[in-house]
């Protein structure tokens, strides 16, 4: 049997073949439903909403073949979330997923005391054919930027595209590029940065490097190098992350003495009269597979006004 998409707010009935026999109804059903995690197909077991022969069964059941498995999917639930029609820089967007270049100070999902405004609420209101992540009307934010950092995200329309990006995201197939411009230089044209993060142990406001911390990678490559007479060396660096973790380009190079210009958390105050609405930090190129027939999509957008007003400046020495 070949997988098959099964949406929201609909059903369908499959006969168990004989090649099936000792499987667990959870793995039979993973492997024929596209598009629907285990935890997902264990919610609905737990909630009867999948029955074996007529009868609900657990999530551990083991085939024999031959059964009739009855799975119906309810309409998903309304995220208790507004929907806001913030304008959005959609990339690209299709019936899967989209991609927009998030802008700098823009949170990406709500949290306590930032409930509006953010990057979900706006998405929220462009997507018209949002079928559910975990079966709830919501879009899948596969991964994130902090709010003052602009660039590139790609979100989730559906289980199956949250949890095809996930993965990549997981084994790493799917790269995320960044530009940051950092105070000082450094020895060498690239490196990699190799360094546990964990909450500040003393400021719960920030990260830091952390001795047990979460293994976190980032590789780092020069790009141009500036002297600005009388203030200070600088760099424009390309980012690379092999890791996601909080703040973590932020942290890594913070802990080098190289912080990114601007950052309000880990540097010092800008020594440069440019205006910046945040730290210099924009991710520029997004690469990943398309979770539904493979194709590779790379996406890159340059840098916002502030941060290109910051290179001419630095580049005029």
């Amino acid at each position: 049997m070949n997988p098959e998409p099964l949406e929201d707010d609909s059903s369908q009935t499959l006969t168990v073949p004989p090649e099936a026999r000792g499987s667990r109804l959870d793995q039979f059903l993973s492997a024929q439903l596209e598009g629907l995690s285990r935890s997902r197909l264990q919610d609905l077991i737990s909630e009867a909403r999948i029955q074996v022969n007529g009868v609900s069964a657990k999530s551990s059941m083991k085939l024999r073949g031959g059964e009739t498995i009855a799975v119906t999917i309810p309409p998903p639930a309304e995220m208790r979330l507004t929907a806001e029609a913030i304008p959005l820089d959609v990339v690209y967007e299709d019936s899967d997923l989209l991609v927009v270049n998030k802008a700098q100070g823009m949170a990406t999902h709500p949290a306590p005391g930032t409930l509006s405004g953010t990057l979900v609420n706006a998405l929220l209101a462009h997507c018209g054919d949002l079928s559910g992540i975990g079966g709830v009307t919501r879009p899948g934010i596969v991964h994130r930027l902090d709010k003052d950092t602009s660039g590139l995200l790609v979100v989730a329309k559906n289980d199956l595209a949250h949890q095809g990006l996930s993965a990549q995201i997981a084994a790493k197939t799917a790269t995320r590029q960044y530009l940051a411009v950092i105070m000082g230089t450094f020895e060498t044209t690239e490196g990699t940065i190799d360094a546990p993060i964990a909450r500040h142990p003393k400021e719960r406001i920030k990260m830091a490097v952390v001795e047990g911390g979460r293994h976190s990678v980032t590789r780092w490559r020069v790009l141009e190098e500036f002297r600005v007479s009388g203030r200070a060396t600088t760099s424009l660096v390309e980012l690379t992350l092999e890791t996601g973790r909080t703040h973590q380009i932020r942290v890594h190079l913070a802990h080098l003495k190289h912080p990114i210009v601007g950052d309000p958390v880990y540097a010092p105050a800008s020594p440069f009269p440019v205006k910046l609405a945040g730290q210099s930090l924009h991710a520029f190129r997004l690469s990943f597979d398309h979770p539904r027939d493979g194709r590779r999509l790379t996406f890159e957008v340059a840098p916002p006004e502030p941060f290109q007003k910051l290179l001419n400046y630095l580049r005029q020495g």
